[in-house]
């Protein structure tokens, strides 16, 4: 008789509790469903975007960011629309799209932003071109920056209808850069930041900035297109900065209406009376000058002014030597403690052709106690001297003749308490450089237009404009000879597909199996 072991009796199967189980299973899914609900709810006012373009061309430079977290977006009473009517087809809608979004986020709500397509939404685009007074006109941005409930045209003695000077638009060719090839007009760059926010800055402010050009002082050529003035011209219109021409000899006083004095490659000297004029206005409150001197040749008169007030212009040339070379382009880097010039501190940067050296008298006590204070903003790199025989051979540092380091490529001025919150509005500011040639277009770098546009929006007042400025997209044509082209079409047209059908094939094959 076989004896059964006790543990090889089986217990009794428990009986399977589907209500418990349900239960578990339905609070698991309300769990999940709140944790997803919470995280939704949390990135939706909790997120951050990221630019993961080469160049990051989809984010917002420095001086823009700061522009819009500044008092003129910061302090309104009334947000700044934008109307973005694009047709969703455009090649540059997702670019334009992209980049306005930003500026929307940035001003933290003080501009509300709306897309149309004028072929999908027809009845809304009639709405726009009746509000605007407008024609149907494709791809075109609206910024309608009026803080008060002003007409949007108004109209003349002559009938002519003029629309309102805080409404500005911004067509799709006003942010395309063409230029001419072999007969036809291509586009070659995309600067779409630049425009948007010179246009924005128009449309708050009204109208532009002037800055006076003494022009029977300065000797800068702007008839050629690609002259340094009309370089100079260009890049302080992207500021909304206008140059006015104007006359010296024979004014009593500058013009009331103009937020700064420009004089650019002075050579000729100025009167007695004439100098009068510029130290009666730079002793105004809220003066701004702006000085550009070319290679060294400045007029006694101005020199002493610009030495009265801590800086003076030598008459030498910035150079150094590589091996047996001489080098005259000067290279300096940015200082750091000038609020104008804050991102840019530290870079290095270079000055095409001829630049003099400064002398910049900073912290001295007669100065002090006039209230002005002289700082030099690109100091020169160690290796270079200031030489004062330049172009008579054999040029090498003399310590009895030349001028040695510290040396200054260009300095700022501040007249009046710009430390104290109360009166820093009523500050004079100047700037003084010692190049031209940077301005003509074969000379042009970011960093120096940067400091040039940083520079006029600190001397007008405009401090939150000053920074690292927007790049332009630039559009390259890839080389390809007949032979390349056609074996690409091949492998398009022909080795891809009969790739995808052997592919094909081996899958049906071992399935088939």
């Amino acid at each position: 008789m076989s004896v059964v072991a006790s543990d090889s009796i089986r217990k009794p199967v428990r009986p399977l509790n589907r209500w418990g189980t349900g239960s578990l299973s339905g609070l698991q899914i309300l769990f999940l469903a709140i944790i997803v609900i919470v995280i939704n709810y949390l990135a939706l006012s909790h997120y951050s975007r990221l630019d993961l373009s080469r160049t990051a061309d989809y984010s917002l430079s420095s001086s823009t960011k700061h522009y819009l977290v500044g008092d003129a977006i910061k302090g309104r009473s009334y947000p700044i629309k934008w109307i973005m009517a694009y047709r969703r087809t455009s090649p540059f809608y997702e670019r334009v799209r992209a980049l306005a979004e930003e500026y929307c986020r940035f001003s933290d709500g003080k501009i509300t932003f709306e897309i149309v397509d004028p072929l999908r939404s027809p009845d809304r685009m009639q709405e726009i071109n009746a509000a605007y007074g407008l024609t149907l006109v494709r791809d075109l941005i609206v910024i309608d920056a009026r803080d008060d409930q002003s007409a949007v045209t108004t109209e003349d003695s002559n009938k002519i209808r003029t629309l309102n000077p805080h409404i500005k638009l911004i067509t799709a060719d006003d942010m395309v850069v063409f230029s001419a090839s072999e007969g036809k007009r291509k586009v070659s760059g995309f600067q779409a930041e630049d425009v948007l926010t010179a246009r924005l800055v128009e449309s708050i402010e009204g109208h532009p900035r002037k800055m006076a050009l003494l022009a029977d002082k300065s000797h800068i050529d702007d008839a050629d297109p690609r002259s340094p003035g009309k370089s100079l011209a260009n890049i302080l219109r992207f500021q909304n900065v206008e140059i006015t021409p104007t006359q010296l000899s024979g004014l009593a006083q500058l013009p009331d209406d103009v937020a700064g004095v420009m004089l650019v490659a002075p050579k000729y000297d100025f009167s007695d009376s004439e100098i009068a004029v510029l130290e009666n206005y730079w002793n105004k409150p809220r003066s701004a000058i702006l000085v550009m001197i070319d290679g060294g040749v400045i007029p006694p008169k101005l020199r002493a002014f610009l030495r009265g007030n801590g800086i003076t212009a030598r008459n030498d040339r910035v150079i150094t030597r590589s091996k047996d070379a001489v080098v005259t382009r000067a290279r300096g880097v940015f200082t750091n403690g000038i609020d104008f010039t804050r991102d840019l501190a530290g870079q290095s940067t270079e000055l095409g052709g001829a630049s003099s050296s400064l002398d910049v008298r900073e912290g001295a006590e007669d100065l002090l106690t006039r209230r002005i204070s002289a700082m030099g903003v690109i100091r020169v790199l160690d290796g270079y001297w200031g030489e004062t025989k330049f172009g008579k051979g054999d040029e090498s540092f003399d310590e009895k003749e030349d001028n040695p380091a510290p040396l200054y490529l260009a300095a700022c001025v501040t007249r009046g308490a710009e430390s104290d919150d109360r009166f820093a509005a009523d500050t004079s500011r100047m700037v003084v450089v010692s190049n031209t040639d940077f301005l003509s277009p074969e000379n042009h770098s970011a960093e120096n237009l940067d400091f040039l546009a940083s520079s006029t929006n600190w001397l007008v007042g405009r401090e939150s404009l000053a920074g690292i400025g927007p790049r332009s997209l630039r559009i390259y044509k890839l080389p390809l000879l007949d032979a390349q082209v056609s074996f690409i079409n091949r492998v398009n047209l022909f080795f891809l597909p009969a790739l995808f059908v052997l592919i094909g094939a081996f899958v049906w094959n071992s399935r088939r199996v």
